[in-house]
């Protein structure tokens, strides 16, 4: 009587531990399932981040961009982005030195004419005190440049969004004047560009 009672128990020992045991494995199966799609999220984000920059990145790196934010301080000109002639330099507000002030041969508007120099209310170059360089830059460094309020004026993302979908002298270059190439991408392009890299984490490329 006694041994059959012993085996009862030990069965229902048994049955418990199996339950249980199936419990375990059911709730860790789950477990496993719900992190992995939480987890696959931020690495699709993060790709659609990067691809969308390195489209960004050919934007800003073409003459009608890089043009205005060389490594140095005299502007480059051209598709072959060459230094600028007649003693142009940056100066404190970017807008030139002494006698030699952007505003007076870059007037408010393009001037008619192959290659003459294109215009612009507000035509300048990044202040002294906050380069912006995108010369020599990787895509990472580039990335890493634009997201840093203290290299970018002080701008936070939004500003940042609205900055190149905005701003007069962005505009500019795709209004580039006779004989010149507009950037890569569209201006719609770009901005839907940016933005996809914004909104989707604005991870910095590999």
């Amino acid at each position: 009587m006694h041994t059959n009672n012993f085996s009862s128990s030990l069965s229902l020992k048994k049955s418990a531990c199996i339950v249980l045991l199936a419990l375990a494995v059911y709730v860790g199966a789950s477990s496993f399932k719900d992190n992995s799609v939480a987890g696959s999220r931020p690495l699709a984000d993060s790709l659609v981040s990067k691809k969308a920059f390195l489209s960004v990145y050919d934007v800003l790196m073409s003459p009608r961009c890089m043009n205005c934010h060389p490594a140095g301080d005299v502007p480059l000109v051209g598709e072959d982005s060459k230094l600028h002639t007649q003693n142009v330099k940056r100066g404190k507000e970017g807008k030139g030195m002494y006698a030699s002030k952007c505003a007076n041969c870059h007037t408010d508007k393009n001037q008619p004419g192959l290659n003459m120099p294109p215009g612009n209310p507000n035509w300048h170059m990044p202040p002294a005190d906050m380069k912006m360089v995108f010369e020599g830059k990787t895509p990472r460094e580039l990335a890493t440049l634009l997201l840093d309020p203290s290299s970018n004026g002080h701008k936070t993302k939004e500003d940042l969004v609205k900055h190149i979908a905005e701003d007069g002298l962005v505009l500019a270059g795709w209004d580039p004047g006779e004989g010149r190439k507009q950037p890569p991408l569209s201006h719609e392009e770009f901005v839907k560009q940016f933005k996809l890299w914004m909104d989707n984490g604005a991870y910095l490329p590999d």
